[in-house]
């Protein structure tokens, strides 16, 4: 029996090359990057110019410096530039819903204080919380029932005119309520930190529902003027 050739070298180098050959281009289809360091995609989408400001942003911005906290209205309600699109109606809305959550949150925090027992506090302060939990609660429905109406304009220029001031007294009074907390604490002493807690709490709240009476107001009169 014959003990078989090994296969020459040269066959093995020159098979070698051709598999390489053949075989790189496809690759190189597959990979644009094979040849180059830099990547050229032809339709790639260039990103957005970070200096770039839409014009439904712009109107955000300016609707918020009629308001009394223009930083916080800008910054609570820009987001929702592009839902807005620059109308009025649909900004105070907007505004009125963001500090409907504002508040609901508040009012869900004085609400676990109140069932918690607060050993060492003041009787002032446990007193105020108290008050707090309740006003806030009200605050809550009136923000709500805002909301609601906001939701459900309509008809003929008395009757928006008349769900708008509807509107109007009921943010007024939240404020109000919200306001109300804070005065509780009055005769707490300054180095109380729950007093400092809640005041800043209570702070950032009344912020945001008073820009949104602002806007409120600021639409109210648009339909109102002729």
């Amino acid at each position: 029996m014959k003990t078989p050739r090994p296969f020459p070298l040269f066959f093995v180098l020159f098979a070698a090359v051709l598999l390489h050959l053949l075989l790189v281009p496809s690759f190189a289809l597959l990979d644009p990057t094979a040849f180059s360091s830099v990547a050229v995609v032809p339709d790639a989408p260039r990103p957005l110019n970070p200096g770039f400001v839409s014009a439904d942003t712009n109107y955000i911005r300016s609707s918020c410096k009629t308001t009394m906290y223009p930083a916080t209205c800008y910054h609570s309600l820009n987001h929702y530039a592009t839902a807005v699109q620059q109308d009025s109606a649909r900004l105070a809305r907007v505004a009125v819903g963001v500090s409907l959550a504002k508040a609901k949150r508040t009012a869900a925090f004085f609400s676990n204080l109140s069932r918690e027992a607060v050993y060492g506090a003041q009787p002032r302060v446990v007193a105020a919380l108290h008050d707090c939990f309740s006003i806030f609660g009200d605050a809550v429905d009136q923000i709500r029932d805002s909301l609601s109406q906001m939701r459900r304009l309509g008809g003929s220029s008395e009757s928006l005119r008349f769900q708008m001031s509807n509107v109007q007294t009921w943010m007024s009074a939240a404020l109000t309520n919200e306001d109300t907390c804070t005065d509780g604490f009055e005769d707490v002493t300054d180095d109380e930190p729950m007093k400092l807690n809640v005041c800043d709490r209570v702070g950032k709240v009344k912020e945001v529902t008073s820009n949104a009476l602002a806007l409120v107001n600021s639409f109210a009169n648009k339909i109102s003027t002729p």
